[in-house]
């Protein structure tokens, strides 16, 4: 049985508080309720009154264990303005320097922090993905994350961030992997596809008839990388 107190502590913390505090969710950071409730910065967003009052409710019953995808999807386009702020970037920063958000995997980029992105703008899309700024790609997050919408975060903030902050952008890889076979660099063709070398052999050879070049057939480019 439950003490008093215990239960008092499940409905003492905000629907906020509760929410960003969610195993999955250590992604997002606190949006100020003042921010919540300028009209401004909820313009043009479609959403339930409710939600609006669930989100904003300073004393929620966490023993509920529940979440409604409106109030999700409210504070989440939310967030994703938020940390376009002056306020919410310096946020973003605290948790960008203590590696809250992963690290790329690329082994030249060593192990460089990276910052969460979505792939569109629109709720629903797609899930956050990570973007590292040395090598400038995008990668999975961690399993526990990757199920946060992308567009809590939007196309535009981890760029939005370096503008903000340019001291925090690294310099890009001094060495990239270079393909070798007993020291020997790779010629770039041998790299491709089968099905690319395939096609550039036939286009060649198209090429070679429209001309009216009559020759003996030449070796295949797959005969002469070999």
């Amino acid at each position: 049985m439950s003490s008093p107190q215990s239960n008092e502590s499940k409905v003492n913390s905000s629907w906020i508080d509760w929410f960003v505090g969610m195993k999955g969710n250590e992604f997002l950071c606190r949006v100020p309720i003042a921010f919540i409730e300028s009209k401004s910065n909820l313009k043009g967003l479609k959403h339930k009154p409710e939600a609006l009052q669930i989100v904003l409710d300073p004393i929620f019953d966490s023993s509920l264990d529940w979440v409604s995808g409106y109030e999700a999807e409210l504070y989440g386009m939310i967030h994703a303005r938020y940390i376009l702020s002056a306020h919410g970037v310096d946020d973003m920063r605290l948790k960008f320097e203590r590696g809250d958000f992963g690290r790329c995997p690329r082994f030249y980029c060593d192990r460089q922090r990276t910052l969460p992105v979505g792939l569109s703008d629109k709720w629903g899309q797609s899930t956050v993905k990570v973007y590292c700024p040395r090598c400038n790609d995008i990668f999975k997050p961690r399993s526990r994350n990757e199920m946060l919408d992308g567009a809590m975060f939007g196309t535009s903030f981890p760029h939005m961030f370096f503008m903000q902050l340019p001291m925090l952008r690294p310099q890009p890889p001094v060495e990239k992997y270079v393909p070798r076979i007993h020291g020997f660099r790779l010629h770039e063709s041998a790299l491709k596809p089968l099905e690319s070398r395939e096609s550039s052999t036939a286009n060649m050879g198209s090429s070679a008839t429209s001309s009216g070049t009559s020759s003996s057939p030449s070796p295949s480019r797959i005969d002469q990388d070999v």
